[in-house]
């Protein structure tokens, strides 16, 4: 099967990766040093972002990982800093994900939504909402209250909801409502016209399946339309706390009700912090839902991430637990994306020095077109940004690119 690895390109050259990641086990448990801020990295979906709009997609990641700096630089833990960044990737038009997502069959926009900590290992979640801006904002809602505790006569309290529940308990939490009306936007709302007409034409048409397969098929990179996904970010703390984050509008014309992977447990983000494993690990997804719930890809990836050598352990994540998944195996092309980071306490060489800090390793995979990405850490001036592609003549779904970093925040004195 054919893949392209790019070398990772490290983020700060007088620190190389070589054999500096220490285990967890090896540093006293009992001394947790702070790290400068943090680290972020996000993605504007996987799928297809045409050369026109390449700019817009890479400011509104730019803005994303600003927010959630600006959220690490005045202490915020990684959960609130990574919905900080989902807010930003929801408000912007050029996402499908809050203002400006796909509208389904009915000319209605549902959004789903999922966040969670890597301290706690709580997560919440909601599908199929509507009416709501900002929907990682409910599932950080969620998140939070399931933190207090159980409710009043030992309830337990909700991680996810869906449909006009979400709404309802939303709202009855002090998060405004917003007309669904007025979250479509004119390039959505041209999207969804567009498809109308496709599908009325091809309704009409009585042409074999294959014939129909192939119009399917190209028809998912026509002028971008309804082919990016779910957006979402990871990131690290200045305690070395993790957290994870999605939020999407779901596929173009999708049936009414639909729930897609960026509202499922282990689906569409995972972030552990390092307990008993060596590394602690977010990972965010994108793509078909579908194909990413049959699969659970956050969580597989999050696992393989425990390897030593983290670029191969993707690698061969993607390879065998997606693309050749068994459970995907009668799908042409399998489409999806990741953002992936891990991270571990760090022993600056020489050893005399005892100077401690942390190594963040962040990559991020697809086997869709494209996959545009930010990254920045508390340390740096101004985000970095890149929109990853296939390598020209290559298949979508047959074969996938992985590029990546390296990163250490020192520890402040």
């Amino acid at each position: 099967m054919e893949s392209l690895m790019n070398s990772a390109e490290e983020q700060q050259p007088s620190s190389p990766p070589g054999n500096s990641w220490s285990k967890q086990e090896e540093i006293n448990k009992n001394e947790t040093p702070k790290c400068v801020g943090g680290f972020v990295l996000v993605h504007a979906g996987a799928g297809y972002h045409s050369e026109s709009k390449a700019k817009e997609y890479k400011h509104v990641c730019k803005r994303a990982c600003q927010r959630a700096v600006d959220r690490l630089k005045a202490g915020a833990l990684a959960a609130e800093a990574v919905a900080a960044a989902l807010v930003e990737l929801e408000d912007s038009p050029f996402t499908n994900a809050g203002m400006g997502s796909n509208l389904n069959l009915s000319g209605e926009i549902e959004c789903d939504a999922s966040i969670m900590d890597g301290k706690s290992l709580h997560y919440g979640a909601v599908g199929a909402i509507s009416g709501i801006k900002n929907p990682v904002l409910v599932a950080n809602r969620l998140l939070s209250e399931a933190q207090k505790g159980k409710l009043s006569a030992g309830r337990i309290p909700p991680c996810f909801l869906v449909g006009r529940g979400a709404h309802d308990w939303a709202v009855g939490h002090g998060i405004p409502p917003c007309p669904s009306e007025k979250m479509a936007t004119k390039f959505s709302l041209s999207a969804y016209k567009r498809n109308k007409r496709k599908m009325a034409l091809a309704e009409k048409m009585d042409t074999g399946h294959n014939h129909a397969k192939k119009r399917r098929q190209s028809s998912e990179t026509e002028n971008g339309s309804g082919c990016l996904d779910t957006v979402g970010a990871v990131v690290v703390d200045s305690e070395g706390n993790v957290a994870a984050a999605v939020s999407s509008g779901g596929l173009a014309m999708k049936h009414p009700g639909r729930v897609g992977q960026a509202a499922h447990y282990g689906c569409g983000c995972w972030a552990e912090n390092a307990f008993n494993n060596p590394y602690s690990t977010a990972v965010s997804t994108s793509g078909c839902g579908e194909h990413l719930i049959r699969t659970m890809l956050a969580r597989e990836c999050s696992a393989a991430l425990q390897s030593e050598d983290a670029h191969k352990a993707l690698l061969e994540t993607m390879q065998n637990k997606f693309i050749s998944s068994p459970f995907l195996a009668g799908e042409d092309r399998v489409l999806g994306g990741v953002i992936v980071l891990r991270c571990c306490r760090c022993v600056e060489s020489p050893p005399s020095q005892n100077i401690q800090g942390i190594l963040v390793e962040f990559l991020w995979s697809h086997t869709t077109e494209s996959m545009c990405v930010g990254y920045m850490s508390a340390q740096d001036s101004k985000a970095k940004t890149h929109i990853s592609r296939l390598p020209p003549g290559t298949v979508p779904g047959q074969c996938l690119a992985i590029e990546g970093g390296v990163c250490r925040l020192s520890v402040a004195e």
